[in-house]
């Protein structure tokens, strides 16, 4: 997906009675897959995903990785 990359972000595309329908979600994370953000594209002009939608998926990149963070240390303590 352009705006995120090498995020590990991945988008599923789909046309519905006319419209277009994207969902935004990430697999970087081991035995984790978070939906990042589902939206219908509005925009008649071009393929580009409006700043507003990146920025969101950014911030929810983000949170994810803080999320599998403090798994992964509840995982490591679970283990001491």
């Amino acid at each position: 997906m352009k705006g995120v990359k090498g995020a590990g972000v991945l988008e599923v595309v789909d046309d519905f009675d006319g419209d277009t329908y994207r969902a935004v979600y990430t697999v970087k994370f081991e035995g984790m897959v978070f939906i990042l953000h589902a939206f219908q594209k509005k925009s008649k002009h071009g393929i580009s995903t409006p700043k507003h939608d990146i920025d969101l998926i950014r911030a929810r990149l983000q949170r994810a990785e803080e999320l599998f963070t403090q798994s992964q240390r509840e995982k490591g303590s679970d283990h001491e």
